[in-house]
Parts: structure tokens; C-alpha cells; sequence
């Protein structure tokens, strides 16, 4: 049992309650994981300033990561050190650091985890001051793999790409050994993992995010909901039995997923949503 939120922003007069509102939301699915917890916050200008590369980071400290990396900015957040910079930051990162755990990387976005009670992480993360204009956020109660960081939610494999799971995948070793022999190689034992790292494999060969969902729907056995984005989109699915809890929330200042009511109960205008739970194996995807 794991609890999910996620927020994608319409309204431009939201952006500055993107971190206020993750929050809010966040505690409300504590009970449903409380090992550890990690969100995914896009357009943030501290933490991925416009027209800089980002990467997100585990195991290095800001100062190792601005001193292997001149130019570079590092943030820290918890046990998570975000880093920005001009040009190909994440070949430099995987130059310079190599013993550290790349969590995260593109232009738009920074991801931040760690291990505790949820609600204390956010505050470690500085959460409630975070802006933009889509977040993501997972509280874990551990089933597959260890309670770690890097076996926090959300996994983040491609360029602007999150994922957060509530369920198992039953075949994820069979599709981890599947994806190993075409090279792709893997950072936790967490089954989640397999299913982003899936996911990111069919978008870098050209697949869309409905058609990369639609295909992990017929390959993966297991209970699941997911919540997907990218640095323009913002995705559900569940598996064809839909036994993990879901709703969706939507008005026309905001789209909003959470594995619980109240946690959407703690959104502006929750009273004017349209409510309704995603049926089995349908891909809603909401675009930027």
C-alpha cells in the first residue's frame, strides 16, 4: 500500500502554491507509506532555473558536486542534491560523480527523496516554498526492495520523465532481464523501476506516453496504478482489475490525482471538480 498525489497546474495564478498544495496533499496519504517519500516539482526557478540543464542527485553533497563540476550550482534537499548548469550537465555528472545516484535530469524539473515520515521529509525538502506549474509525490510503504532513497518513489529514468507506482508487477524480474540485454541497466531492485524505466525505453524509440502506457498495460501483469509525467504531460493508468484506489479531480484551473479523497479535498475550488475514478487499463493523459 502506497499512496500517490500528483497536480498539473492550468491556471498560471496557481504557480505559486504549486509546493503549498503538494504538500498539503502529501499529508494526507502518510498512512499509506509512511517508510519514505519523494516528489517530482517542474518549473520551480531555484531549483530548475529556465534555460539550465538539472540533474538530481543521491549520494553527494553540494559541495563535492560544485567542486567536480565548475560552473555548476548545487542545491541541497534532504538527502537529495539537485544540480544545475549550461550545457550536457548529466554526461559531465556521470563523468565527475561517478559513485553518486543520478535520481532525475532534465530542463523543467528536479526530483527529491529520502527515507522517514513523509511529512517530515517535505519540510527537510522545503516543499511548501516550491512554485510551478505540475508536481508529483508518493509516500511508500516498501514491499519489492529496501527501505533507501533510491528505492523511493518517483523513479525517474528519461529526461523529464516521473513515475509513482501504488501495486507489484508480478513479471518485473522476467522484463528487468528482458530490458538489461538491450543495455539498459538499472539503479535499485524496486519493481517500479522496471516499469519507468519501460516506460522511457518506448518514448526514446518514438513511442507517445499513451502508446508507451497502452504497451506496459499488455506486458506487465500485477496490480497497479500509475501516475506518469513528463515535462508536458500528465498521465493515469490502472491495471485491468483497477483494485488500487485512484480518483482524478478536474477543473479548469487544475487536473489532480490522488490515491484518497482528502487529499483532493485540500485543493482550491475541490467543491466545483468534476470527481470520477479512472476505469481498468484506460490511458487519461492531460497535456501542458
Amino acid at each position: 500500500m502506497c499512496g500517490i498525489v500528483g497536480l498539473h497546474l492550468r491556471a498560471s495564478s496557481l504557480e505559486p502554491r504549486l509546493g503549498e498544495l503538494l504538500t498539503a496533499m502529501l499529508g494526507q496519504v502518510v498512512e499509506r507509506g509512511p517508510d519514505s517519500a519523494g516528489v517530482a516539482v517542474y518549473g520551480d526557478p531555484r531549483l530548475s532555473p529556465p534555460g539550465r540543464a538539472v540533474v538530481s542527485l543521491l549520494g553527494a553533497t553540494p559541495a563535492e558536486a560544485e567542486t567536480a563540476l565548475p560552473g555548476a550550482v548545487a542545491v541541497a534537499a534532504d538527502a537529495t542534491t539537485v544540480v544545475h548548469a549550461d550545457g550536457d550537465l548529466l554526461a559531465a555528472v556521470l563523468a565527475a560523480l561517478p559513485h553518486a545516484t543520478v535520481i532525475g535530469s532534465g530542463t523543467d524539473m528536479a526530483v527529491l527523496k529520502g527515507t522517514g515520515n513523509p511529512v517530515q521529509l517535505a519540510t527537510s525538502f522545503g516543499l511548501t516554498g516550491v512554485t510551478g506549474w505540475q508536481g508529483v509525490g508518493h509516500t511508500r510503504m516498501a514491499t519489492e526492495s529496501a527501505v533507501t532513497p533510491e528505492g523511493a518513489h518517483p523513479f525517474s529514468v528519461g529526461p523529464g520523465q516521473c513515475l509513482v507506482h501504488n501495486g507489484s508487477f508480478a513479471n518485473h524480474a522476467t522484463i528487468r532481464r528482458e530490458l538489461r540485454a538491450q543495455g539498459i541497466e538499472f539503479d535499485s531492485e524496486n519493481d517500479s523501476e522496471v516499469g519507468a524505466r519501460f516506460v522511457a525505453h518506448q518514448l526514446a524509440q518514438g513511442a507517445d506516453l499513451e502508446k508507451a502506457l497502452r504497451l506496459l498495460c499488455e506486458r506487465f501483469d500485477g496490480f497497479y496504478t500509475l501516475l506518469v509525467s513528463t515535462d508536458d504531460s500528465f498521465a493515469v493508468v490502472r491495471d485491468a482489475i483497477a483494485c488500487k484506489p485512484a480518483l482524478v479531480a478536474e477543473t479548469a484551473e487544475w487536473v489532480a490525482m490522488a490515491s484518497e479523497y482528502r487529499a483532493l479535498d485540500v485543493l482550491p475550488g475541490i467543491e466545483h471538480a468534476r470527481i470520477f475514478e479512472p476505469e481498468p487499463q484506460e490511458v487519461y493523459v492531460w497535456r501542458r
